[in-house]
Protein backbone atom coordinates (compact mmCIF):
# COMPACT_ATOMS: atom_id res chain seq x y z
CA UNK A 1 0.00 0.00 0.00
CA UNK A 2 2.95 2.54 0.56
CA UNK A 3 4.45 1.85 -2.75
CA UNK A 4 0.72 2.27 -4.40
CA UNK A 5 0.76 5.68 -2.65
CA UNK A 6 4.14 6.84 -3.18
CA UNK A 7 3.57 6.24 -7.02
CA UNK A 8 1.08 9.04 -6.65
CA UNK A 9 3.58 11.30 -4.88
CA UNK A 10 5.41 12.20 -7.98
CA UNK A 11 6.14 15.80 -7.20
CA UNK A 12 7.31 14.39 -3.23
CA UNK A 13 10.73 17.00 -1.78
CA UNK A 14 10.92 15.01 1.61
CA UNK A 15 10.50 11.23 2.09
CA UNK A 16 10.99 9.56 6.15
CA UNK A 17 11.24 6.37 5.97
CA UNK A 18 11.90 2.78 7.56
CA UNK A 19 13.81 0.65 5.85
CA UNK A 20 11.48 -2.29 5.30
CA UNK A 21 10.45 -0.77 2.09
CA UNK A 22 13.23 -2.07 0.77
CA UNK A 23 15.71 -1.55 -2.22
CA UNK A 24 12.57 -2.33 -4.40
CA UNK A 25 10.39 -0.15 -2.31
CA UNK A 26 13.21 2.93 -2.99
CA UNK A 27 13.66 1.74 -6.90
CA UNK A 28 10.08 2.53 -6.93
CA UNK A 29 10.84 6.12 -5.07
CA UNK A 30 13.61 6.53 -7.37
CA UNK A 31 11.48 6.25 -10.28
CA UNK A 32 8.43 8.20 -9.30
CA UNK A 33 10.28 11.16 -6.97
CA UNK A 34 11.87 13.19 -9.27
CA UNK A 35 11.85 15.97 -7.31
CA UNK A 36 12.96 14.48 -4.33
CA UNK A 37 15.24 16.57 -2.12
CA UNK A 38 15.60 14.79 1.36
CA UNK A 39 15.07 10.93 2.38
CA UNK A 40 15.78 9.82 5.84
CA UNK A 41 15.78 6.26 5.74
CA UNK A 42 15.63 4.23 9.68
CA UNK A 43 15.99 0.72 10.70
CA UNK A 44 13.26 -1.22 11.80
CA UNK A 45 15.28 -3.62 13.69
CA UNK A 46 18.02 -1.66 15.18
CA UNK A 47 19.18 -4.48 17.21
CA UNK A 48 18.46 -7.30 14.33
CA UNK A 49 16.28 -9.61 16.64
CA UNK A 50 14.37 -10.09 13.42
CA UNK A 51 14.90 -11.81 10.22
CA UNK A 52 14.95 -8.52 8.06
CA UNK A 53 15.79 -9.60 4.38
CA UNK A 54 13.81 -6.37 3.50
CA UNK A 55 16.28 -3.88 4.70
CA UNK A 56 17.81 -1.92 2.28
CA UNK A 57 21.10 -2.26 0.72
CA UNK A 58 23.81 0.04 -1.32
CA UNK A 59 21.60 -1.43 -4.44
CA UNK A 60 18.51 0.69 -3.03
CA UNK A 61 21.05 3.71 -2.42
CA UNK A 62 22.51 3.92 -5.96
CA UNK A 63 18.79 3.19 -7.26
CA UNK A 64 18.01 6.47 -5.34
CA UNK A 65 21.15 8.71 -6.10
CA UNK A 66 20.59 7.84 -10.41
CA UNK A 67 17.02 8.54 -9.89
CA UNK A 68 16.61 11.57 -7.85
CA UNK A 69 19.37 14.15 -9.10
CA UNK A 70 17.43 17.09 -7.33
CA UNK A 71 18.52 14.79 -3.37
CA UNK A 72 20.98 16.93 -1.72
CA UNK A 73 20.10 15.67 2.03
CA UNK A 74 20.27 11.68 3.29
CA UNK A 75 20.38 9.68 6.31
CA UNK A 76 20.57 6.10 5.48
CA UNK A 77 20.41 3.01 7.81
CA UNK A 78 21.77 0.04 6.35
CA UNK A 79 23.27 -3.37 7.09
CA UNK A 80 25.90 -3.65 4.46
CA UNK A 81 27.84 -0.97 1.63
CA UNK A 82 30.35 -1.06 -0.81
CA UNK A 83 32.96 1.20 -2.37
CA UNK A 84 31.79 0.80 -6.07
CA UNK A 85 28.50 1.97 -4.65
CA UNK A 86 29.60 5.43 -3.08
CA UNK A 87 31.56 6.05 -6.02
CA UNK A 88 28.09 5.75 -7.95
CA UNK A 89 26.52 7.89 -5.45
CA UNK A 90 29.00 10.63 -5.34
CA UNK A 91 28.59 10.83 -9.05
CA UNK A 92 25.49 10.94 -9.43
CA UNK A 93 24.65 13.15 -6.57
CA UNK A 94 27.28 15.93 -6.17
CA UNK A 95 25.45 18.33 -4.90
CA UNK A 96 25.05 16.54 -1.11
CA UNK A 97 24.98 19.21 1.85
CA UNK A 98 24.10 16.19 3.86
CA UNK A 99 25.58 12.74 4.26
CA UNK A 100 24.92 10.02 6.59
CA UNK A 101 25.29 6.59 6.32
CA UNK A 102 24.75 4.34 9.13
CA UNK A 103 25.94 1.04 8.75
CA UNK A 104 24.26 -0.72 11.67
CA UNK A 105 27.20 -3.40 12.03
CA UNK A 106 30.61 -1.69 13.50
CA UNK A 107 33.56 -2.07 11.55
CA UNK A 108 31.94 -3.73 8.30
CA UNK A 109 33.94 -4.10 5.36
CA UNK A 110 32.81 -3.79 1.59
CA UNK A 111 30.63 -6.40 1.85
CA UNK A 112 32.53 -7.72 -1.52
CA UNK A 113 35.73 -7.07 -1.37
CA UNK A 114 36.47 -7.14 2.41
CA UNK A 115 38.11 -4.16 1.70
CA UNK A 116 37.63 -0.36 3.87
CA UNK A 117 35.49 1.60 2.74
CA UNK A 118 38.08 4.28 2.79
CA UNK A 119 38.20 5.07 -1.16
CA UNK A 120 34.15 5.20 -1.56
CA UNK A 121 33.76 8.17 1.15
CA UNK A 122 36.92 9.49 -0.03
CA UNK A 123 34.84 9.53 -3.81
CA UNK A 124 32.18 11.47 -1.79
CA UNK A 125 33.85 14.50 -0.27
CA UNK A 126 35.93 15.09 -3.51
CA UNK A 127 33.00 14.97 -5.53
CA UNK A 128 30.41 16.63 -2.88
CA UNK A 129 32.47 20.15 -2.95
CA UNK A 130 29.21 22.02 -0.86
CA UNK A 131 29.22 19.18 1.76
CA UNK A 132 28.64 20.42 4.75
CA UNK A 133 27.70 17.32 7.11
CA UNK A 134 29.17 13.96 7.08
CA UNK A 135 28.78 10.52 9.32
CA UNK A 136 30.74 7.73 7.94
CA UNK A 137 30.61 4.10 9.32
CA UNK A 138 31.82 0.74 8.57
CA UNK A 139 35.88 -0.17 8.09
CA UNK A 140 37.29 2.91 8.03
CA UNK A 141 41.31 3.25 8.47
CA UNK A 142 43.55 6.91 8.79
CA UNK A 143 43.40 6.99 5.54
CA UNK A 144 39.52 8.34 5.13
CA UNK A 145 40.49 11.28 7.58
CA UNK A 146 43.08 12.43 5.24
CA UNK A 147 40.94 12.57 2.56
CA UNK A 148 38.27 14.32 4.90
CA UNK A 149 40.54 17.14 5.72
CA UNK A 150 42.14 17.49 2.01
CA UNK A 151 38.28 17.44 0.40
CA UNK A 152 36.24 18.40 2.84
CA UNK A 153 36.48 22.29 2.63
CA UNK A 154 32.68 23.21 4.07
CA UNK A 155 32.36 20.56 6.17
CA UNK A 156 30.90 22.14 9.75
CA UNK A 157 29.87 18.91 11.74
CA UNK A 158 31.19 15.75 11.21
CA UNK A 159 30.06 12.36 13.11
CA UNK A 160 32.49 9.40 13.48
CA UNK A 161 32.38 5.86 15.13
CA UNK A 162 34.64 3.10 15.23
CA UNK A 163 36.50 4.43 12.90
CA UNK A 164 40.60 5.28 12.84
CA UNK A 165 43.78 3.81 13.29
CA UNK A 166 46.20 6.63 14.91
CA UNK A 167 45.98 9.80 16.37
CA UNK A 168 47.02 11.11 13.19
CA UNK A 169 43.37 10.13 11.85
CA UNK A 170 41.79 12.92 14.22
CA UNK A 171 44.72 15.35 13.31
CA UNK A 172 44.13 14.97 9.76
CA UNK A 173 40.29 16.47 10.23
CA UNK A 174 41.29 19.40 13.03
CA UNK A 175 44.04 20.37 10.62
CA UNK A 176 42.55 20.15 7.41
CA UNK A 177 38.34 21.22 7.73
CA UNK A 178 38.87 24.61 8.74
CA UNK A 179 35.09 25.28 8.77
CA UNK A 180 34.35 22.34 11.23
CA UNK A 181 31.97 23.64 14.07
CA UNK A 182 30.79 20.65 15.90
CA UNK A 183 33.12 17.34 16.00
CA UNK A 184 31.71 13.92 17.03
CA UNK A 185 34.26 11.15 17.98
CA UNK A 186 32.85 7.31 19.35
CA UNK A 187 34.19 4.38 20.04
CA UNK A 188 37.59 5.38 18.08
CA UNK A 189 41.31 5.24 18.80
CA UNK A 190 41.95 8.68 19.11
CA UNK A 191 43.57 9.86 22.30
CA UNK A 192 45.64 12.96 24.22
CA UNK A 193 48.07 13.60 21.00
CA UNK A 194 45.29 14.26 19.47
CA UNK A 195 43.26 16.25 21.43
CA UNK A 196 46.52 18.25 22.47
CA UNK A 197 48.05 19.05 19.40
CA UNK A 198 46.22 22.18 18.54
CA UNK A 199 44.53 23.28 21.48
CA UNK A 200 43.81 26.91 20.26
CA UNK A 201 42.01 24.71 17.03
CA UNK A 202 38.61 24.29 19.36
CA UNK A 203 38.24 28.39 19.86
CA UNK A 204 37.00 28.41 16.75
CA UNK A 205 34.56 25.35 16.98
CA UNK A 206 31.07 24.98 18.61
CA UNK A 207 31.84 21.45 20.30
CA UNK A 208 33.81 18.18 20.36
CA UNK A 209 31.70 15.53 21.74
CA UNK A 210 34.20 11.92 22.92
CA UNK A 211 33.19 8.96 23.70
CA UNK A 212 34.73 5.48 24.50
CA UNK A 213 38.09 6.89 23.00
CA UNK A 214 41.83 6.80 24.58
CA UNK A 215 41.54 10.00 26.10
CA UNK A 216 42.42 10.14 29.41
CA UNK A 217 41.71 12.41 32.73
CA UNK A 218 45.35 14.14 32.96
CA UNK A 219 44.87 15.25 29.03
CA UNK A 220 41.61 16.31 29.55
CA UNK A 221 43.20 18.04 32.93
CA UNK A 222 45.66 19.89 30.45
CA UNK A 223 43.26 21.02 28.01
CA UNK A 224 40.79 22.65 31.04
CA UNK A 225 44.91 24.30 31.92
CA UNK A 226 46.02 25.44 28.71
CA UNK A 227 42.13 26.69 27.51
CA UNK A 228 40.27 29.06 30.31
CA UNK A 229 37.40 30.37 27.45
CA UNK A 230 36.28 26.92 26.84
CA UNK A 231 34.35 24.66 29.24
CA UNK A 232 35.54 20.99 29.42
CA UNK A 233 33.11 18.77 31.51
CA UNK A 234 34.19 14.59 31.78
CA UNK A 235 30.54 12.71 31.87
CA UNK A 236 30.77 9.52 33.88
CA UNK A 237 27.16 8.00 34.17
CA UNK A 238 27.65 5.08 34.96
CA UNK A 239 29.91 4.96 37.72
CA UNK A 240 28.52 8.14 39.77
CA UNK A 241 31.41 7.87 42.26
CA UNK A 242 33.98 6.61 39.92
CA UNK A 243 34.99 10.13 38.87
CA UNK A 244 35.52 11.60 42.09
CA UNK A 245 38.17 8.28 43.17
CA UNK A 246 40.11 8.45 40.10
CA UNK A 247 39.97 12.04 39.74
CA UNK A 248 44.09 12.46 40.89
CA UNK A 249 45.02 9.26 38.65
CA UNK A 250 45.68 11.17 34.95
CA UNK A 251 46.23 7.65 33.32
CA UNK A 252 42.36 7.35 33.79
CA UNK A 253 40.48 6.66 30.30
CA UNK A 254 37.50 9.25 30.83
CA UNK A 255 34.58 7.71 29.32
CA UNK A 256 32.77 10.88 27.82
CA UNK A 257 34.39 14.10 27.43
CA UNK A 258 32.55 17.11 25.80
CA UNK A 259 34.14 20.72 25.23
CA UNK A 260 32.43 23.73 23.78
CA UNK A 261 32.53 27.58 23.65
CA UNK A 262 31.00 29.09 25.83
CA UNK A 263 30.79 33.42 27.07
CA UNK A 264 29.02 33.11 30.66
CA UNK A 265 31.36 30.80 32.06
CA UNK A 266 30.59 27.12 33.60
CA UNK A 267 27.20 25.90 33.74
CA UNK A 268 25.71 25.44 37.60
CA UNK A 269 22.92 22.76 36.68
CA UNK A 270 25.34 19.80 36.25
CA UNK A 271 24.03 16.75 37.71
CA UNK A 272 26.68 14.67 39.95
CA UNK A 273 28.07 12.64 37.13
CA UNK A 274 29.09 15.42 35.40
CA UNK A 275 32.56 17.05 36.27
CA UNK A 276 33.83 20.41 35.44
CA UNK A 277 37.13 21.03 34.76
Amino acid sequence: HLIKLIQLCKRLQRLWILDSIGDKGLAVVAATCKELQELRVFPSDVHGEEDNNASVTEVGLVAISAGCPKLHSILYFCKQMTNAALIAVAKNCPNFIRFRLCILEPHKPDHITFQSLDEGFGAIVQACKGLRRLSVSGLLTDQVFLYIGMYAEQLEMLSIAFAGDTDKGMLYVLNGCKKMRKLEIRDSPFGNAALLADVGRYETMRSLWMSSCEVTFGGCKRLAQNSPRLNVEIINENENNGMEQNEEDEREKVDKLYLYRTVVGTRKDAPPYVRIL
